[in-house]
């Protein structure tokens, strides 16, 4: 009898922590931000044409056209990764594992002298 009115308040214990934990929120909404304020227009500005950066093609590559397009311009390692951040660029010499990928999420390029992306494939 003793022994299980000392066991009682051990038990309760147990249960408590077990029930308590790192349980917070599933899925966080993104933080909301304001929008900027209208940004006043001077005609001076309005004449410059704007340099030609190409958008950020976030997913994998999907578009074999555009992607096509995009290395026929040669474009560097840096410049890849700007522009596809989402596609696992595997440079010569870099060890990776062997997984088959059919989602076109790694390229492997192939370089010029330069260092430039002449070419590649997806595996």
């Amino acid at each position: 009898m003793r022994r299980s009115l000392l066991l009682l308040p051990l038990c309760t214990t147990f249960v408590l922590l077990a029930a308590c934990g790192n349980k917070g929120p599933l899925y966080m909404p993104p933080k909301t931000t304001p929008a900027p304020a209208a940004a006043t227009v001077h005609p001076a500005a309005a004449a410059a044409p704007a340099p030609a950066a190409q958008a950020p093609v976030h997913g994998y590559v999907t578009d074999m056209k555009a992607f096509d397009a995009f290395i026929a311009t040669h474009p560097t390692p840096a410049q890849f990764q700007t522009t596809y951040p989402d596609v696992q660029l595997v440079m010569p010499g870099e060890i990776t594992t062997m997984e088959f990928r059919t989602n076109n999420s790694r390229y492997f390029p192939e370089q010029d002298a330069t260092g430039h992306i002449v070419g590649g494939t997806f595996r």
